[in-house]
């Protein structure tokens, strides 16, 4: 049993976010309806697929969902709310966003945002919700992406690589290059550098 709510009649939407834990970067959340009439086969919790299938599916769900939107809060969102108050803020963004009203929203995790609709938090609903799996999936390709983008632009920091999660190697380039404009001043390891006095 995985105690699932009972489905509306209508569209459920499901929602999940990428990008709580790295030091960098905007919080993306994405939104997605999909359509019964046009399934999509293999959606799955992100992180259980290559980044070769992500794409793939991806670019399925875009093509063959009901209506799907992917926004963001920014570092400076970040600092201001914190992390969870941005995440909540990214995930009313994508929901707004929708072409289609969804008649109930299913989000990831245990918290759900405020929105003019029902919504329930589903726990693991990235691997048990098809809607979730597909909004982790939105997610997770358009804030690798970012991170590949600002990669090229910052070769030294191996954006590419870790993501911009907290590894001993990204935490040893910032100390070396210093902390450009897009990190999360708020973040303990770039609040330490900072105090340093290391900026680029």
């Amino acid at each position: 049993m995985t105690g699932l709510p009972p489905r509306p009649d209508g569209h459920v939407a499901g929602v999940d976010e990428a990008g709580r834990g790295p030091l960098c970067g905007a919080v993306v959340a994405a939104a997605v309806i999909l359509d019964p009439a046009r399934p999509i086969s293999g959606l799955n919790d992100s992180k259980k697929l290559s980044a070769k299938k992500r794409e793939l599916l991806a670019a399925a769900i875009r093509d063959q969902a009901l209506a799907w939107c992917v926004a963001e809060a920014s570092p400076a969102e970040i600092d201001r709310l914190n992390i969870l108050g941005a995440t909540m803020l990214a995930m009313q963004r994508a929901v707004a966003g929708l072409a289609v009203q969804p008649d109930e929203v299913w989000v990831d995790g245990n918290r759900c945002p405020q929105l003019n609709c029902v919504a329930r938090a589903i726990v693991s609903g990235d691997a048990l919700v098809e809607e979730i799996s597909a909004a982790s999936i939105l997610a997770k390709t358009v804030r690798d992406a970012q991170m590949q983008a600002l990669d090229v632009q910052y070769p030294a920091l191996g954006l590419a690589k870790h993501k911009g999660y907290p590894t001993a190697e990204h935490v040893a380039a910032l100390r070396k290059f210093g902390v450009p404009d897009f990190y999360r001043r708020s973040y303990a390891p770039v609040r330490e550098i900072l105090a340093q006095g290391e900026l680029f």
